[in-house]
């Protein structure tokens, strides 16, 4: 999904996103994991929130997106901050041209946007690829329970003065698969301009993530609920599941 009509509106939407919150809980990574960090790339960085707090941090960043207004807006953000990062139109699943990267990280239910097993190890395996021996891969997704429970087959909705929507999140074939069929209303030039967007999103088991990383090639995987780092136990009730893997460098 490129966002291609969603980037003019998605920061007035997004405006309750947990970003601070991203951004402590990967210096907090930083910190367990002893390690000297210094190039970072963010895979699905959106408007480029995440990464621009992360080059306010004094890494070296790179952001990642497959929807070129989505990178239009990071980088006028980054030029008004007087930042220096790089942004690369690529679809993940197709990710190359990045050698020794220290930490990537992928948030914001990014990777919930690979809806099969195979496009899952596919971008596993270039995230490895695409990391030092050693280095870290970080991500979150929707858990079971959030698709369950709060995503499926509700509707949501919400008006502001430029910018309304209305979002119904349709139940898919496949256990934690979700369809969202959004439709906006944005105003310009004195009217609201509709336009329609179709995401779809897939999560998978604990489980399942854990042997597609195993299999790409990591080691040290570890998980944690809604931004602890309490144990490797997800909470029944849990919305959002990290994943902390570790690259072992070996021959892929």
């Amino acid at each position: 999904m490129a966002y291609t009509h969603m980037a003019a509106v998605y920061d007035t939407l997004m405006t309750d996103a947990p970003y601070d919150k991203w951004l402590e809980f990967t210096k907090q990574v930083i910190q367990k994991s002893g390690r000297s960090i210094d190039k970072i790339a963010d895979l699905g960085c959106g408007t480029g929130e995440i990464a621009l707090r992360l080059a306010e941090e004094g890494f070296q960043v790179t952001g990642v997106d497959f929807s070129p207004d989505m990178l239009t807006l990071a980088a006028d953000k980054a030029i008004k901050k007087n930042l220096s990062v790089q942004w690369v139109l690529q679809d993940m699943r197709e990710l190359e041209g990045f050698v020794n990267m220290d930490l990537i990280v992928s948030y914001c239910d990014s990777i919930n946007y690979i809806t099969s097993e195979k496009e899952l190890s596919d971008v596993f395996y270039r995230v490895a690829a695409s990391l030092k021996e050693d280095g870290l891969f970080v991500f979150d997704v929707h858990s079971f329970f959030h698709m369950e429970h709060h995503l499926k087959n509700q509707t949501f909705a919400d008006a502001g003065e430029d910018a309304s929507y209305i979002w119904f999140c349709v139940e898919g074939d496949h256990p934690g698969e979700v369809f969202h069929e959004l439709t906006f209303f944005s105003l310009e030039g004195g009217h609201y301009i509709r336009f329609d967007e179709l995401h779809h999103q897939r999560t998978f088991s604990v489980e399942a993530y854990k042997k597609l990383l195993s299999d790409a090639g990591f080691k040290n995987i570890k998980w944690y609920s809604d931004f602890t780092f309490q144990n490797d136990i997800v909470k029944e009730d849990a919305e959002r599941i990290f994943f902390i893997a570790e690259n072992t460098g070996r021959e892929k």
